[in-house]
């Protein structure tokens, strides 16, 4: 009963005029900046963020703007995924797997629309398990540390290897690929430069932004250029722009397991919508078996990943209110909005912020119902995109991405790091290299690196730490399963014929 009246209260302060106002400009913002490879829903926040201060926004109405705009990045990350092959962020990588194929088999119209009703049910379904689960959650996700944080990442990447299962080798070195470049930049700990070639352009590393624009728009952009001669159009014409009931409801079943899956891995500190959609793309694939399409055009491997983002970006606002950690990149910048109006994140904010609080969880409600109504209405538009010749196509894709990555550091470096990777991932591509677990890996290592010193720094040196826990062992033998069982049931049924 409490909880419906705080929930009451919350829609008193989100339907507020000058509340509903931001929440509909947060969702507009969000969604273009969502659209814009490379930006992503952290820049979007950080971008906004001295806006807000400045314009002497109340608390509530300042994390109403920031969640909304955080919330329609992750819908609009998907539209560049689709039409382009360039996924806005690191969650919208798996979207481009199935998504990208489908547009070339003009179909584009019905993955967007898939995308936005899994997009909406998954963040629907962490809503819900915001109001009802959020201290009982919370109180969960204290168990990790960094040994858990090392033993799911060492999941996640053993997951890679099986996640094409037409080219298992391929994927692994790609992973590996994407660890080796983690490793570019100075040493945290000891101060040492890695693979910098005495150049101080890469002491601070590969910028993920530079990495994702070379892989898939430079590399995208050559492919485009290579098939010019041979044809006028790498997209097939656009045919429906919605799906049907009977396709939205074969893939329904998909979104509620992926809603559920990225809300509980958006509430571990630090996990984020990028292992998420991951997770959730490969247990889909593993559940279709033979008879999917993944990885050729597949609606279930557009929904799987959109509804496991967009979960786990409602479910990283559970850590954020009720232990002060950081959900996602993203949520630690609102933490940092938080400290400004002098509001320390905590278990106290749920009775001592009530408005702040249930406002904000009102607000993602109603922003979750305008987005949906927004992106609907507009995949005409969207898929219009994808009339352009590509003569205007590729200067056009060559100047977003410049711009996108000068943007950065300002610094011309940048522009010839981009080109070098776009060759390099072109290469890998036409040698059937899956560019996804390249980029996972490059996403995961520093977070595997960095939990395993913490861990050890804990244990003074003892590797032990790695697996004493349940969660550790659950993980890690999850893991090795993951490696071992699929080969070996090949050879069965090898076997068997």
């Amino acid at each position: 009963m409490d909880t419906l009246m705080y929930l009451m209260q919350g829609f008193s302060v989100a339907l507020e005029p000058q509340n509903l106002i931001i929440a509909l400009l947060g969702c507009f913002i969000g969604t273009i900046v969502g659209m814009l490879p490379g930006l992503g829903p952290i820049n979007g926040v950080a971008i906004l963020l001295p806006l807000a201060f400045a314009m002497k926004l109340p608390a509530e109405s300042a994390l109403i703007l920031l969640a909304t705009v955080y919330i329609g990045c992750e819908y609009g990350g998907r539209i560049s995924s689709i039409l382009l092959g360039i996924p806005g962020d690191a969650a919208a990588i798996m979207t481009t797997l199935d998504g990208h194929p489908l547009a070339k088999k003009g179909q584009a119209g019905k993955a967007l629309c898939i995308s936005a009703l899994s997009s909406f049910i998954g963040s629907l379904i962490a809503i819900g398990g915001i109001i009802l689960f959020a201290p009982l959650i919370a109180k969960w996700s204290l168990s990790f540390g960094p040994a858990e944080y090392f033993a799911l990442i060492i999941f996640g990447l053993a997951t890679l290897g099986s996640m094409l299962a037409q080219k298992p080798i391929r994927s692994l070195l790609s992973a590996l690929i994407g660890l080796f470049l983690t490793t570019i930049g100075i040493d945290g700990n000891t101060g040492v430069y890695r693979f910098t070639f005495d150049s101080p352009h890469l002491s601070d590393g590969i910028s993920f932004v530079v990495l994702v624009m070379g892989l898939f728009s430079i590399s995208e952009l050559l492919l485009i250029l290579e098939n010019t001669h041979t044809s006028q159009s790498i997209i097939k014409k656009t045919g429906k722009l919605l799906v049907s009931l009977k396709e939205f409801f074969s893939c329904f079943a998909t979104i509620i397991r992926s809603s559920f899956v990225g809300f509980f891995v958006g509430v571990l500190p630090g996990a984020g919508a990028t292992i998420a959609s991951a997770i959730t793309y490969m247990s889909e694939k593993k559940i279709a078996g033979e008879k999917g399409q993944f990885g050729k055009g597949d609606l279930k491997g557009v929904a799987a990943p959109e509804a496991a983002n967009n979960a786990s970006a409602c479910g990283s606002f559970i850590p954020m209110l009720t232990l002060g950690l950081p959900g996602s990149g993203t949520t630690a910048v609102m933490m940092g909005a938080l400290t400004l109006y002098n509001i320390t994140p905590g278990p106290t904010m749920f009775t001592a912020q009530v408005d702040v609080v249930w406002g904000l969880i009102a607000a993602l409600l109603i922003a979750n119902i305008v987005l949906l109504l927004l992106n609907l209405p507009f995949i005409g538009l969207f898929v219009k995109i994808l009339e352009v010749p590509l003569w205007s196509l590729a200067p056009v894709i060559a100047i977003v991405s410049a711009i996108g990555v000068y943007s950065i550091n300002s610094t011309s470096f940048d522009l010839v790091l981009i080109f070098i990777i776009g060759v390099l991932g072109y290469i890998l591509r036409k040698l059937e290299f899956p560019m996804a677990p390249l980029i996972l890996g490059f996403v995961l290592g520093e977070q595997l690196e960095v939990n395993l010193r913490r861990a050890l720094s804990i244990s003074n040196g003892d590797f032990s730490i790695l697996w004493q826990s349940v969660i550790t062992q659950v993980l890690l033998v999850g893991a090795v399963l993951i490696i071992v069982v699929p080969p070996f049931i090949k050879k069965l049924r090898k076997a068997r014929v």
